[in-house]
């Protein structure tokens, strides 16, 4: 076995922050930039959010797969691969000629992103001492949501005063840079080795199938009037039916792709839920105010990216917080400020939105169809 040099673990740090920054940046800078791609690409507004849409399927698709992947081909070489990937195809988004393509190359930009953050985490826990991990993962998540925050204001600015595709090409030095700390201070633990196990085919395609089909009935059904719609219906059943047997095909297999006997950890299981309800929150809104700000309130898209700037600085405020709190008996301490700042937050937001700007939303939407009418 070869024996590696010591590598100081906030380089380390440094090192796999540089690739998750990079796709949570590019998550927000394409939201405010979404109704310019849909008049450069000739589409409608909900034809463009596919490119998100797409990006998110991917994403959650190779997600749960990452502890098999990283078994099957190493820790440093999967995010290597995903590092060059994801860069890769962020040129290749920028160049699309098309909506179809643009999609298509999402969707490659999904896949070899979905395993940056768990990757990322796992090699700083690998790095740390146990009394240090909350610092560290403090430090990754300071650096972290610092992207949500420059992300909408950098893409609006490059929309309004150079084009969409600058939203994609800014990836391109983060990524050269991500590439080399990968290679030059990364190494795959001692006893982590290459396993060559059965491939769980069936349980790779039920969940291709399954997320997949889910993601459609969410995105498109309001559209289509929900289960009125025969096809709605149809891949609703579908996902069901794929996603339930997927899970007692995971827990009964002997080799399975996703290995649901962790969620037997009470506090595993606790942080996957918060996590759960914090990404409905999100990427919910995350994707659906800009697009209200741009179509129903007029903003340029350089505004709708400043306003939706603030939402990240409460956690980049609290991310030092947290990592204190997280040492020693404050875990549980820790989780509940989390949770009231965002219920106090959405609840203040909500607030806003009801006694000011729902009054131009509304106003908006008699305008339109006073012209529609017209």
């Amino acid at each position: 076995m070869t024996e590696h040099r010591h590598v100081n673990p906030w380089i380390v740090a440094i090192a796999v922050m540089f690739g998750t920054f990079m796709e949570v940046l590019d998550t927000t800078v394409v939201n405010v930039s979404l109704p310019h791609i849909a008049a450069t690409m000739s589409a409608t507004i909900d034809e463009a959010t596919w490119v998100l849409t797409s990006y998110l399927v991917a994403n959650a698709i190779i997600l749960p797969m990452t502890g098999w992947l990283a078994a099957t081909f190493g820790r440093k070489r999967l995010l290597m691969m995903s590092v060059t990937g994801f860069t890769i195809s962020s040129f290749l988004c920028g160049i699309a000629p098309n909506l179809a393509s643009l999609i298509a190359f999402r969707i490659l930009q999904g896949a070899t992103g979905g395993a940056l953050q768990p990757l990322s985490q796992a090699v700083l826990l690998e790095s740390f001492e146990p009394h240090e991990r909350g610092k560290a993962m403090g430090f990754w998540g300071l650096g972290i949501v610092v992207a949500p925050i420059l992300g909408p204001v950098v893409g609006g600015w490059l929309t309004d005063s150079y084009s969409w595709r600058w939203g994609f090409y800014i990836n391109l030095p983060v990524g050269i840079a991500s590439i080399i700390m990968t290679k030059l201070f990364i190494f795959d633990p001692p006893y982590l080795r290459r396993e060559t196990e059965k491939i769980d085919y069936w349980g790779i395609g039920m969940l291709v199938v399954g997320i997949g089909a889910l993601q459609y009935v969410l995105d498109k059904g309001q559209e289509a009037d929900w289960f009125a719609d025969r096809g709605i219906l149809t891949l609703s059943i579908v996902s069901a039916v794929t996603l339930l047997t997927l899970i007692y095909h995971e827990w009964t297999t002997e080799h399975p792709i996703i290995d649901l006997r962790v969620f037997k950890e009470r506090s595993y299981a606790t942080g996957v839920f918060l996590m759960t309800m914090l990404g409905f929150v999100l990427y919910g809104s995350m994707v659906l105010l800009p697009i209200m700000l741009q179509t129903l309130l007029g903003y340029p898209s350089m505004q709708a990216g400043i306003a939706m700037a603030p939402r990240g600085m409460g956690s980049l405020i609290m991310m030092p917080i947290v990592g204190y709190l997280t040492r020693g008996l404050h875990v549980d301490l820790a989780r509940v400020a989390q949770l009231e700042r965002g219920l106090l937050g959405h609840l203040l937001a909500a607030g806003v939105a009801g006694d000011g700007h729902g009054v131009d939303v509304r106003a908006a939407h008699d305008r339109d169809h006073a012209v529609d009418r017209a």
